[in-house]
């Protein structure tokens, strides 16, 4: 005897088609709610009023910054408008997941006369290394690169 389809099975299948969709999008959700690092400054208003400085000062120094990772030594080239070397007087620099803070780490970097280098072991994926350089006039020098390590 062949099956007969009642209205009992279209309405099985279609709550449960739609509960498996809601399902899914809730723990997706969730999970960015969980992993969300939080804010990036306190007042936003008032780190506007300071970007246009901060933003002129950093392009007075005229440097460059190149990114590299070869052989688990993730290497930060600072250089002068002349291609020169540049010593930071500081550096603060993190290197993380874009989407979480749970994988950040903070080497210990040293500079070998050409480039600030650190051992460190990157996963396939994408990185972010979150810096703050000082200059040794005390300039402050920002950036975020993006560093994709292939698997």
């Amino acid at each position: 005897m062949p099956r007969v389809l009642t209205g009992k099975h279209v309405l099985f299948g279609f709550v449960g088609a739609f509960g498996i969709i809601i399902g899914v999008n809730m723990i997706l959700a969730v999970n960015a709610v969980k992993t969300f690092p939080g804010l990036e400054v306190k007042n936003s208003y008032v780190a506007s009023q300071e970007f246009n400085k901060r933003k002129a000062a950093q392009e007075a120094l005229g440097w460059s910054l190149a990114v590299e990772n070869l052989n688990g030594e993730l290497r930060l080239s600072f250089t002068d408008t002349a291609g020169r070397p540049v010593a930071l007087k500081a550096l603060d620099a993190t290197i993380g997941r874009p989407t979480t803070q749970t994988q950040d780490v903070a080497p210990d970097w040293r500079f070998d006369g050409i480039a600030y280098v650190a051992k460190v072991v990157l996963t396939p994926g994408n990185w972010d290394v979150r810096l703050i350089a000082t200059a040794q006039d005390g300039t402050t020098f920002a950036q975020t690169r993006e560093l994709f390590i292939k698997g």
